[in-house]
């Protein structure tokens, strides 16, 4: 398959995609758990790189998405980072904050538990 064009790639379709958010209002992002991370290039631009053969080929912004990334888990002692993955146009992760006292992740509350 070769690289997509300019003319193929996404297009900004704000008008088209509405998503409500499915962040816990009284839940605290910042205490220890597992999060999935989701992070987009504006207007869907691809920034990162292009699908060739199937494979994404970084380019150097890509590149450097996947060192931050990386580099995140040295920089803070409390952080373990799973499996990620980079796209043309977004980036998706998966962090640990760990409880600096225990080492451990805790589980998110549901809906459910905090009201």
């Amino acid at each position: 398959m070769p690289a997509l064009s300019p003319e193929n790639k996404m297009a900004d379709n704000s008008e088209k995609h509405h998503r409500r958010s499915i962040r816990l209002k009284e839940y605290d992002y910042a205490q220890a758990g597992g999060y999935f991370i989701t992070i987009c290039t504006y207007g869907g631009k691809y920034l990162f790189g292009d699908v060739v053969n199937q494979q994404i080929e970084l380019n150097e912004y890509g590149i450097t998405v996947k060192r931050e990334w990386l580099k995140t888990a040295e920089l803070r002692k409390n952080i373990v980072l799973d499996e990620y993955i980079i796209m043309p146009n977004h980036f998706h992760g998966v962090i640990l904050i760990m409880d600096e006292c225990r080492g451990t992740a805790r589980r998110a509350p549901t809906l459910e538990r905090l009201t």
